[in-house]
């Protein structure tokens, strides 16, 4: 298998941040509009599927840089 270069690893850490976003803000929306269809009391949708969602967003982030490690 091919080993990636340095500037290939550098250019993986800096799009995690972004890919931590968006998977953090998909998950915020959904749960906006969960709450919103569901008329859920005090915005529970929103936190508990948001909860998720970091946590997804961490499990990808420990996935690609254990990988990284791997492969490096």
């Amino acid at each position: 298998m091919k080993k990636p270069s340095v500037a290939s690893k550098w250019m993986v850490f800096t799009t995690i941040p972004f890919q931590m976003g968006a998977t953090i803000y998909v998950f915020y929306r959904i749960g906006d509009w969960l709450d919103k269809k569901y008329l859920i009391y005090n915005d529970w949708g929103t936190k508990s599927v948001t909860l998720l969602g970091i946590f997804l967003a961490m499990y990808q982030v420990i996935r690609q840089v254990n990988k990284l490690n791997k492969n490096g």
